[in-house]
This record gives C-alpha cells, sequence and structure tokens, in this order.
C-alpha cells in the first residue's frame, strides 16, 4: 500500500525526500527491514564477508569513508540497544575504541572474540564495508525498540 501511495505521489509530479542522514538506499532499506535483536556489520576494508551476507560496499579508497563516519551515520537512524566488538580492539586500536565509546554513548558494548565476530557475519542482516584500514574497526550493531 505505501509503496502504491509513493508512486502515486511521484507520478504526480510531486518530490519526495528522505529528511533523514541516512541517504545511501541499501543502508536505509536494511535499517527499514531490521527487527528487534537483529544486527548489522559496519567494518573496515579487511573484515571477510560471507558470501551468504549482503555486503554493502561504501570503500572508496584508504581512509574513504572512515569507519566513525559510517558509524555515526547509521547510528542516526538506527535504534540501537547493544554493540558487540572485538576484544582484540582494546590493546590493538584504542584510539578506534575512545571514538566508538564516544558515538555509541551510554549503550551497553560486550567485547567478543575477532574470530567468533567473523563468524557471526553469517547472521547479520547486512555488513557495510568502510575504507577503514586500522585494526580491529569492526562493529555488530544490535537493534532495539522505539516503543
Amino acid at each position: 500500500m505505501l509503496v502504491l501511495i509513493l508512486q502515486t505521489i511521484t507520478e504526480k509530479g510531486e518530490n519526495f525526500m528522505k529528511k533523514t542522514r541516512v541517504i545511501n538506499s541499501n543502508i536505509s532499506r536494511v535499517i527499514a527491514q531490521m527487527g528487534h535483536f537483529d544486527t548489522i556489520g559496519i567494518g573496515d576494508a579487511g573484515m571477510p564477508v560471507p558470501a551468504d551476507t549482503e555486503k554493502i560496499d561504501l570503500a572508496v579508497e584508504a581512509g574513504l569513508p572512515n569507519f566513525i563516519q559510517v558509524l555515526e551515520n547509521v547510528l542516526s537512524e538506527l535504534e540501537v540497544q547493544k554493540v558487540y566488538l572485538a576484544e582484540e580492539i582494546k590493546i590493538q586500536n584504542p584510539a578506534q575504541l575512545a571514538a566508538v565509546k564516544k558515538a555509541v554513548g551510554d549503550t551497553p558494548i560486550e567485547f567478543i572474540p575477532h574470530e567468533e565476530m567473523k563468524k557471526d557475519l553469517s547472521d547479520t542482516k547486512a555488513f557495510i564495508r568502510t575504507g577503514e584500514e586500522t585494526p580491529y574497526s569492526n562493529i555488530l550493531l544490535e537493534s532495539g525498540v522505539v516503543f
């Protein structure tokens, strides 16, 4: 029904544009389809993505876009109740860990082994690949509800 309404509006020549910060159509679609406890991943250019997981590739070149830019963009639209980070980020990339903590605020963080995170990508709705090239710059976001 909603598609029919939007199609009718478009056919009448009226403009229809999103007002939120997420304008990438694939990211927006995945977020809209998320249910409570579903996960979406965001990560660096080197994270291996399972063949059965949708990969939304934003990487343009080394560092572009960076991990935190994409994380903040997704957080502007997705209700997140918990995040998962690789245990290894604590030692291997403490600056990135500090930036993630700032971005997620009071959202609980659970640390898991990097190998487990790679396996968990098979259960995510999608993985967003950035141009980030620093170690363990990967996160899983668990969706919450807004009511």
